[in-house]
């Protein structure tokens, strides 16, 4: 796995590029948030840890330049800031996980696997659906969820989702005009991942919401029984 760790405290960066080498992650650090993004462009990485308060540009401008530039690579926030609005504006702005200082090394480990073995999945299925469509597809207006790939394509293009925008979306259209409750979405997009908040599916509602529109599709909340998918008139 080839990570970027953009981290501007040395002496963090020096001890995690050494720690996190020694379990096998090819790692490479950038200290300025300026050069953040040719540095990411250049190495292609597997996954980014990015820290918030960085010089040059802030982190949640590097990485809202990121996304801007079509750069999908996940995105793992770690920073000493504790408070939940910064949480949530880079969930916004397209990260994928987020860890606050101090953290355990064996979790942060975990974590990146667990990011980049999601990505490698999503980009498996997005080969083998415009490689070989199957029958047995769910549709949903203008959406078509193919089961066996795990793609959804809009009008004949697969959309371009982060891993849990997808698995969000799937169990959504695996029941169309009916409410999934927002439990049973938590469990489906955080699996395992005890230490989220319920309130993060809203975040990755939002997001998806708003890669919904003009599909025709929209994502309706109701409020007490949870999120469905409406065809509009």
């Amino acid at each position: 796995m080839k990570l970027l760790l953009v981290e501007d405290d040395s002496s963090m960066q020096t001890a995690l590029q050494r720690a996190l080498s020694r379990r096998g992650i090819d790692v490479t650090g950038c200290t300025d948030g300026s050069v953040a993004l040719d540095a990411w462009t250049a190495l292609q990485p597997d996954v980014v840890v990015l820290d918030l308060s960085l010089p040059g540009m802030d982190g949640l401008q590097v990485l809202d330049a990121a996304r801007r530039q079509g750069l999908k690579t996940p995105v793992l926030i770690l920073t000493a800031r504790g408070t939940v609005g910064d949480r949530v504006m880079g969930l916004n702005l397209g990260a994928d996980d987020y860890l606050p200082k101090p953290f355990d090394l064996d979790e942060l480990e975990a974590r990146l696997r667990a990011l980049a073995r999601r990505q490698l999945e999503t980009e498996r299925a997005g080969r083998a659906a415009s490689a070989a469509p199957e029958p047995g597809n769910m549709m949903v207006g203008s959406l078509r969820y193919e089961k066996d790939s795990g793609a959804i394509y809009h009008e004949g293009l697969v959309m371009e989702l982060t891993p849990r925008e997808l698995a969000l979306l799937q169990a959504l259209m695996v029941k169309p005009g009916h409410a999934v409750s927002k439990e049973k979405l938590f469990e489906l997009v955080f699996p395992g991942e005890a230490d989220v908040q319920y309130e993060a599916v809203e975040v990755v509602v939002y997001r998806l919401r708003k890669k919904l529109a003009g599909t025709g599709v929209t994502l309706m909340t109701l409020r007490g029984l949870g999120y469905l998918l409406k065809v509009e008139a």
